[in-house]
């Protein structure tokens, strides 16, 4: 296998090339990235607008990840076949089509839709930019790009909470999703600034690897967003069917692992007989790239979590405006944008190994102390203190992790390189969304339940009275509607909010607690990372794919 990469740090300089192509590659990067940081900010407005409660906005965002995740590896082979230029454009103009749908959506389910379409487009772009990365840059420039690449992400979640906060609030959800209509058609404009490149007619589009993986990632992705409507273990009422009084969810979620089992040994069976895989298993067959890839489902998972919980919180509990949610996550999101650019400068200082451990040590202590430190209010410095604690581990992790896979792997496999992380990232973010969204509804069922059987003051004929087999998270005002239209006394009225209140606080620190636990148990992985500073492995060793080549 070739093993003429670019390492993380000493890399050979190479003529400059001008950046404007680069601007359409990150602005590909941005629309993407700011339509799904966008969801959590409109979380409140689109629940008053469509009518429904909040995971059913959250399936939206899964909708998105899943279909991206899923469809990510064939529009990596897409781009080979007729070009990442071609193929990239193509996937733009989809992506506007989808935001004036979007944008103009009457009910939750043209919203879901339009959000499957992004993905769709998704599923093309990601590998593209990947490619195109590789096609119009070399040397220290391509490192350089990388590294944009990653912020371009997260500068794009900084925009989407300031200016889908100021709109949201002022004037409404749907204009932040308008804007990508225009920007959509700029990054047309602009990909007439990049390097055309060739397909390559003889790569081949392996049916089956398509039907297998995406099957997987589906199934995977849909089991875990059901797994609080349908149950955790056995069957509840809102299930579709039951198996001998199993939940459905769990079931779906373990036949995706099957099916993607199914998809690697078919790969590898297809590439045995020198066959186009969908997806080159090289870019995976190092221990170190396979841990690469587990740790960053982990660090994507956890963001994704903690970016459905926040929003969550402070829009349906505390009922307050997407600009309080804004400048609630501020900090974090300036946060991962900064360590997401600096963190380049330590890769001549530190291994990859070393990086990758403490980010996830920074990702678990921030967690722990939000657990302890979180109240009523976001804004109170400590809480503050969390969030960019945590932002620094993400923005490090997230930049290191993708830099790994790039360098690792020759300019020919990029687009492969590009399809692991699109479906590696999106994944996990449609599983830590869909797990945070259960998990935290779950929790506060749990214990709502459990102080209420205690609770002297709300006697069995007023909880008849409420529907306490769907319980989710409502503001203060919203419950009293409710209780209001019980037989309850004004003292039962009041008692019942105190509870909700209390319970809502304590699953989202117990929910937090347990993003901590997964936090410190991805510290594993990442101590599999490659552990050497730039030019200390000789070219002779397994490891020296991983290094500079100067050939």
């Amino acid at each position: 296998m070739a093993t003429h990469s670019i390492s993380i740090g000493a890399i050979r300089e190479g003529a400059r090339e001008s950046w404007v192509p680069m601007i359409a590659i990150a602005l590909g990067q941005m629309i993407m990235s700011f339509n799904v940081a966008s969801l959590p900010v409109a979380l409140g407005g689109m629940v008053k607008s469509f009518g429904v409660p909040p995971t059913t906005v959250a399936t939206g965002i899964v909708a998105y990840s899943m279909l991206v995740a899923g469809f990510v590896m064939l529009g990596a082979k897409l781009a080979q076949r007729f070009g990442a230029l071609q193929v990239f454009r193509f996937a733009v103009l989809l992506f506007c089509a989808s935001q004036i749908l979007m944008t103009f959506s009457p009910t939750a389910t043209l919203m879901i839709t339009a959000q499957a379409l992004c993905g769709a487009a998704g599923a093309v772009i990601v590998p593209s930019l990947v490619a195109l990365i590789a096609e119009n840059y070399t040397g220290r420039q391509q490192a350089t790009a990388v590294g944009a690449l990653g912020s371009a992400r997260a500068g794009a979640g900084v925009l989407a909470f300031i200016i889908g906060g100021v709109l949201g609030t002022y004037i409404g959800w749907r204009p932040a999703f308008g804007i990508l209509i225009a920007v959509s058609a700029i990054v047309f404009l602009l990909s007439f600034r990049l390097k055309r490149d060739y397909g390559r007619p003889d790569v081949q589009i392996d049916g089956v690897g398509v039907v297998l993986a995406a099957s997987a990632i589906v199934l995977i992705s849909f089991g875990f967003n059901n797994l609080n409507r349908w149950g955790l273990a056995l069957a509840g009422p809102n299930a579709p069917f039951d198996l001998l009084g199993l939940s459905p969810a769990p079931v779906l979620i373990v036949l995706g692992v099957v099916l993607g089992q199914a998809f690697l040994m078919w790969t590898h069976r297809r590439q045995a007989a020198g066959k186009t895989p969908l997806l080159a298993l090289e870019v995976i067959d190092s221990p170190e790239e396979r841990c690469a890839v587990y740790a960053l489902f982990a660090v994507v998972a956890l963001e994704a979590a903690l970016n459905f919980s926040v929003p969550l919180y402070i829009q349906i509990v505390q009922g307050r405006t997407p600009l309080a949610t804004a400048i609630a996550m501020m900090p974090f999101n300036l946060t991962v944008f900064f360590t997401a650019m600096l963190v380049v400068n330590l890769y001549d200082r530190m291994t990859p190994r070393q990086i990758g451990r403490y980010g996830f040590m920074l990702c678990t202590a921030g967690l722990v102390w939000l657990a302890f430190v979180v109240r009523n209010d976001w804004s109170e410095v400590p809480v503050l203190f969390g969030l960019i604690l945590f932002g620094i581990g993400q923005g490090a992790l997230v930049t290191l992790l993708f830099n790994v896979l790039v360098t690792a792997s020759p300019k020919e496999l990029a687009g492969d390189v590009g399809s692991l992380r699109g479906t590696t990232q999106n994944l996990a973010s449609a599983v830590g969304t869909a797990v945070a969204g259960a998990l935290l509804v779950g929790l506060l069922s749990t214990i709502v339940l459990g102080q209420i059987a205690a609770n002297p003051v709300l006697p069995k004929e007023i909880q008849s009275q409420v529907d306490l087999d769907s319980i989710n998270f409502v503001s203060n005002d919203r419950l009293r509607s409710v209780m209001e239209g019980t037989t309850a006394t004004p003292q039962q009225v009041e008692e019942a909010v105190r509870v909700n209140t209390d319970a809502r606080l304590r699953a989202l620190k117990i929910g937090l607690l347990i993003m901590a636990g997964l936090a410190l148990l991805a510290i594993f992985p990442a101590g599999r990372l490659p552990n050497y500073l730039p030019g200390e492995i000789p070219n002779d060793t397994p490891g020296s794919r991983l290094r500079d080549r100067a050939d």
